[in-house]
């Protein structure tokens, strides 16, 4: 006999799938980490670095503009 969740509904979820990981698959693009996975190591380097450059910009105009408040 198949176990039930709660909240389970019929046969709409597939045998031994979790229900809290499906819940969460609806909300990732699965299209986005398949676009990341074609890129190389040194691509995806290069993207995380590119990201975090960004991330220390946004930081330094809070501040700047905190402190000039």
């Amino acid at each position: 006999m198949q176990e039930r969740y709660p909240g389970h509904v019929g046969d709409a979820q597939a045998p031994g799938s979790d229900p809290v990981v499906d819940a969460y698959k609806r909300h990732v693009d699965r299209t986005l980490l398949r676009q990341n996975l074609r890129r190389t190591v040194t691509e995806r380097v290069e993207n995380l670095i590119a990201l975090q450059r960004l991330a220390a910009e946004a930081r330094r105009a809070g501040q700047s503009r905190r402190s000039a408040s």
